[in-house]
């Protein structure tokens, strides 16, 4: 027997009840045949992971749909998703009938608006799909970054970061869809000067390079004006595991400089005395 989703009264326990439409005039509240949903054709999500996608199913056919979708009519009758295709996707897997909706009434602008947003402010998507949500919130809605930001509920400075992703090479995007990179690795990398941003991204996944050693490459490249064979040269492994060794004890900015002799030394920046006093602790703690 198909299970159908939650939220659907005492037919819905008693199964007396068939998968239409059912509505009341406060709150919109539906239950739709899966049938007449389909997913809103300019949906900014471009992927769906699998594996999350089957235990969001597992869960669905435990306990049913919890949060009812939201959607808006379309005028051949059909459903169109604003939010939850997610949930709708796994009721699919699931084999369910019919979804519980919200209903929302929405121009064809306004239900494009909404869906970017709803979609930005998700936390499974990846940083490129976010800055990519923001660039057609922009582009798409006339809006300027400050209002889209209003619109999103984050930081102009957030907002900025995240479009700066969308200048990088594509190698570069690539790696940070597919999760071989942090978006703090990517932010560091674009503060390098365009013909080096590949080259970088390369080392930082060879190296397998943290956040703050990618933002000490960054600086070399840009404050020092050094080429790329330099750094290749200043950088051992053995120096960027030095380095990850001495951070926890000392301050976050280490650099090591190696001489033309084979000598060379480590630069451990340091704002004021106290914080030579917090190093001194913190090696007599260890």
């Amino acid at each position: 027997m198909k299970q159908k989703g939650l939220g659907r009264g005492l037919d819905a326990i008693f199964g007396t009840e068939k998968p239409t439409v059912k509505t009341t005039p406060m709150n919109r509240m539906a239950e739709i045949a899966i049938g007449d949903i389909i997913p809103n054709p300019t949906q900014p999500r471009t992927q769906f992971d699998d594996e999350a996608l089957q235990e969001l199913a597992a869960s669905i056919r435990q306990l049913g749909v919890i949060q009812p979708i939201t959607v808006k009519k379309s005028s051949d009758g059909k459903y169109i998703i604003i939010s939850g295709e997610r949930r709708w996707r796994a009721s699919q897997v699931v084999g369910l009938e019919s979804l519980p909706a919200y209903i929302r009434e929405a121009d064809d602008e306004n239900l494009h608006a909404m869906a970017l947003v709803e979609n930005i402010q998700r936390q499974d998507l990846n940083a490129i799909e976010i800055a990519l949500g923001m660039q057609r919130l922009i582009e798409e809605c006339g809006l300027t970054q400050e209002a889209m930001a209003d619109k999103v509920g984050k930081k102009r400075s957030t907002v900025s970061n995240y479009m700066r992703l969308l200048n990088l090479p594509d190698e570069v995007q690539l790696a940070l869809k597919e999760g071989l990179i942090t978006m703090g690795h990517a932010k560091a990398i674009a503060g390098i000067e365009a013909d080096k941003q590949v080259w970088a991204l390369k080392r930082c996944i060879k190296k397998a390079l943290s956040v703050r050693q990618t933002e000490e490459l960054a600086r070399k490249l840009a404050e020092q004006k050094q080429s790329v064979e330099q750094i290749e040269e200043e950088y051992p492994e053995s120096y960027s595991r030095l380095v990850e060794q001495l951070e926890p004890y000392f301050s976050e900015n280490i650099s090591i400089k190696r001489g033309k002799s084979g000598g060379g030394k480590i630069v451990i920046d340091f704002s004021s005395d106290e914080e030579i006093e917090q190093f001194i602790e913190r090696l007599r703690n260890k």
